[in-house]
């Protein structure tokens, strides 16, 4: 029997791996140790930063980015993390922000300005509301996971260390903000921070029917000597984490398996809406459009200085 080769993949701990992280799937040809003990801004630094391992969940808008400007990865057309994003514009409720073109010039908050993310909300305001990322005054927290040099006219400030975005945010040191995820102040229901859309899920359910578009928000990256040396070890990832997913699905069946009291009404609302399998991997017409739409909105923000075709950015799979 020929040797596995072992590599390390740094994912999340997510149902869709799960069968990967517990070993009832392996990819043919490859013994993997799965990483999940870490935040996603962590495990991306680290990956695009110190290249610190084989096969890493990576934030789509910085891998477009380094793999632009040459660093070398590449990448299987596996999106283990996808999000809507009309929910993660928080504003301080005293600040008079009742619709999207009254954040024009305002004080908004970031982690940092390539999160995927961002890039994604930041092109929604622009493209579907008006509001033009160069009018706002934005403020980060933390230092860029990949390094871009943003443009001149762009009014981006950094926060001196130690201080906290959030905490600004609920007191009134920024208007608003961008984040990935839900903020502190939201999770404890703070009376002073609320969110630029109440009805968001309204608003992103009629955003997909109309564009087709659930925002993938990160990629699959590979070292690219780990490639060169197996060539063959894309297609075998690719299968197996197609494979880990149809078993998430599966399970999720069993609506048992969820402490939620209608949790089979909301799986049958998402296949109503989403389709039987809302986290397609490959290049299909859905995720192509995805890409597409983030592509264009990397040059509009200065990440990237020209759009390259979609194939460029994914090792051929010949399935």
């Amino acid at each position: 029997m020929a040797k596995k080769v072992h590599l390390t993949l740094a994912c999340g701990d997510y149902e869709s791996v799960r069968a990967l992280i517990d070993g009832s799937v392996e990819p043919e040809g490859v013994e993997l140790t799965v990483l999940t003990d870490m935040e996603s801004s962590i495990r991306h630094w680290r990956m695009i930063r110190n290249r610190e391992f084989d096969v890493a969940e990576l934030s789509m808008s910085n891998y477009i980015a380094a793999k632009v400007r040459g660093q070398p990865f590449v990448a299987i057309p596996v999106f283990l993390h996808r999000r809507f994003r009309h929910s993660f514009i928080f504003t301080n409720v005293k600040k008079g922000i009742q619709k999207p073109a009254d954040l024009i010039g305002r004080k908004v908050g970031l982690r940092n300005f390539s999160a995927t993310a961002n890039l994604w909300m930041r092109g929604i305001l622009e493209h579907e509301f008006g509001v033009p990322h160069k009018k706002i005054q934005w403020f980060k927290q933390d230092d860029e996971e990949v390094e871009v040099d943003l443009p001149k006219d762009l009014s981006l400030t950094k926060i001196p260390d130690g201080a906290d975005i959030e905490d600004m945010l609920a007191e009134g040191e920024i208007d608003a903000l961008l984040h990935p995820e839900l903020i502190r102040p939201i999770l404890a229901r703070d009376p002073r921070v609320g969110r630029l859309f109440p009805d968001y899920k309204e608003r992103e359910i009629e955003y997909f029917k109309r564009t087709g578009i659930f925002p993938i928000m990160h990629t699959t990256a590979i070292r690219a000597e780990v490639v060169e040396r197996y060539p063959w070890l894309p297609v075998s990832l690719y299968k197996a984490f197609e494979r880990a997913k149809r078993i998430a699905y599966q399970k999720m069946e069993n609506p048992r398996r969820v402490p939620l009291a209608w949790f089979r009404h909301a799986l049958e609302e998402q296949e109503d809406i989403l389709g039987k399998d809302p986290w397609v991997y490959g290049l299909g017409p859905e995720n192509r459009k995805n890409l597409e739409t983030l592509m264009q909105y990397s040059v509009e923000q200065g990440f990237i200085d020209r759009k390259v075709p979609v194939e460029e950015l994914f090792v051929e799979l010949k399935l």
